[in-house]
């Protein structure tokens, strides 16, 4: 690349000068600078686009190898599991002379329209939970203390 040093940079500052003449050359150096600044733009531009492209490539690859492995994964367990089913149908076969009979239905005898706890009542007996609802007076008359004359 273009060696620039300090000494070429000022020699190339003083011809412009000279040729270019002192009232336009700070509007020439700053067209020069922002032309310079739009080319520096414009080739990082390209090569990060390179750069997407080719990481693109790589992930495209990359996930073409990926899933040539799982198709190998599913076809290694396709046939596993086919192999598996086929000794266990033959081993279970085998092994069993022929089914019995199911038990035939045999209704609980519960009638289900009643609602259950799910508290057992010997358990609500024992712990001294009501289990049945008592009104405001038969509440009052039962706690009511008892008169001993």
């Amino acid at each position: 690349m273009i060696d620039l040093g300090i000494s070429k940079m000022a020699l190339i500052g003083a011809v412009a000068l000279v040729v270019i003449g002192p009232e336009r050359l700070p509007r020439v150096a700053r067209t020069i600078g922002t032309l310079l600044g739009k080319a520096q733009r414009y080739v990082s531009d390209v090569k990060a686009e390179v750069n997407r492209s080719m990481e693109l490539e790589e992930l495209k690859k990359m996930r073409e190898s990926v899933e040539g492995a799982a198709r190998d994964v599913e076809q290694t367990i396709q046939t596993q599991a086919s192999d598996f089913e086929k000794s266990w149908s033959e081993a279970t076969n085998a092994a069993l002379p022929a089914e019995p009979e199911p038990p035939a239905y045999k209704h609980p005898g519960k009638n289900w329209r009643l609602k259950q706890g799910a508290t057992p009542n010997w358990y609500k007996a024992r712990n001294g939970v009501r289990t049945k609802a008592l009104s405001g007076a038969a509440r009052v008359a039962r706690f009511r203390p008892r008169r001993t004359s």
